[in-house]
């Protein structure tokens, strides 16, 4: 082994030995230094520090299988481990609590260390939610800003669709190891952020997905990035706890409102009374970033698409109908007094022209 390849297997041995975790690993480094000193000092100074029991877990674990296989994917193209101790580790990581020993990479290095945002929401988003994601993503990579994501579906990969159009980039966090892709249905997607942003997780090739380890990278999401943007969150949705955490951490926490009547509304809503910055634009968020960038205007819903030329006739008077919450087409024939016929002649014009989605359930959604 190179020396390099030394060091880093260190690092893989300490990490992964069953039952050693990362508290124990802190005392560890902060009393010995680096990894290789840490075995190099033998056990019994090391259950001095964390007890003998840990200590036999730490040298009597049969990791080298698991350690060469994390050398031989570090010497793959595109891929990269980061230690905690490498000047390429993220110094907004390191202000936190508790920064993972090791960050698995798979793409830009690099952008772990860019000024960034975390775009988050439900995994069940409305149309325009989904719309206002990828369009504040969008615009807010263009300013410069890498669009900091958990790779889900709904919100998430919206805001990485958006984030991957701009200079700025976009960055995924995952909940499993950095060797599988979940959800199956983001396969593409991660593909493409792997090609041109970066894929991170901080735990061992090989992990499933397991429930737990979802909310934990949430705070990776939230240490990274300089503030947190919130699309749309149910009152319990996971987002609303990278919000807190950001909001812990000293970061800026964001929220964009929505109709009081939809439950995707009331996590937003929540934290705007709690004190988040209520934005409708993406020039709210450079603002309360206070990110000083030439960015072409307006920035906001308006940029997801080049806006079509207004509808006019029947067409705007069952827009006016529709309103912007999601109605059902019995609700739409009330309103517009439209015969079912008529209602969903206009209507397939309305979605073919992308002013109107339709939604499970029966249900349409005025997006323009």
């Amino acid at each position: 082994m190179t020396e390099s390849d030394a060091e880093l297997a260190a690092w893989l041995r300490l990490t992964l030995a069953p039952g050693v975790g990362p508290e124990k690993q802190r005392s560890l480094l902060a009393a010995f230094g680096l990894p290789e000193a840490v075995f190099a000092s033998g056990r019994r100074a090391v259950a001095a520090v964390v007890g003998d029991a840990v200590a036999a877990k730490l040298f009597d674990a049969d990791n080298a299988e698991a350690i060469a296989q994390g050398l031989a994917w570090r010497g793959e193209p595109g891929n990269a481990i980061v230690t905690l101790g490498d000047p390429e580790y993220p110094p907004t990581l390191l202000q936190t609590a508790d920064p993972p020993l090791l960050l698995y990479v798979k793409g830009r290095v690099e952008l772990l260390s860019r000024p960034a945002l975390a775009v988050v929401g439900s995994r069940h988003a409305s149309a325009q939610g989904l719309e206002n994601a990828e369009a504040f993503s969008r615009a807010l990579s263009a300013a410069g800003l890498l669009i900091v994501s958990g790779l889900a579906l709904g919100i998430d990969a919206a805001a990485h669709r958006g984030g991957l159009d701009g200079v700025g980039g976009t960055l995924a966090f995952i909940g499993t190891g950095a060797d599988r892709i979940y959800p199956a249905r983001n396969a593409s997607l991660a593909r493409r952020i792997a090609e041109s942003g970066a894929i991170v997780s901080e735990f061992p090739l090989g992990t499933p997905s397991v429930a737990h380890n979802f909310p934990k990278r949430n705070r990776l999401i939230a240490g990274l990035a300089q503030g947190v943007l919130v699309v749309e969150a149910a009152p319990a949705s996971g987002s609303l706890i990278t919000a807190r955490l950001a909001g812990e951490l000293g970061r800026e926490v964001l929220a964009i409102p929505g109709s009081i009547h939809s439950p995707l509304s009331k996590g937003c809503h929540q934290l705007i009374k709690q004190g988040a910055k209520l934005v409708e634009s993406a020039h709210d968020v450079l603002e309360e970033l206070r990110w000083q960038v030439s960015v072409p205007a307006p920035l906001g819903r308006a940029e997801a698409v080049q806006a079509p030329p207004p509808a006019s006739g029947a067409e705007a008077d069952l827009l006016a109908a529709l309103g912007f919450d999601p109605v059902d087409a019995d609700t739409l024939c009330t309103r517009s007094k439209l015969t079912p016929d008529a209602l969903f002649a206009i209507l397939l014009e309305l979605e073919l022209a992308g002013r109107v989605a339709r939604l499970p359930g029966g249900r349409f959604q005025r997006l323009q």
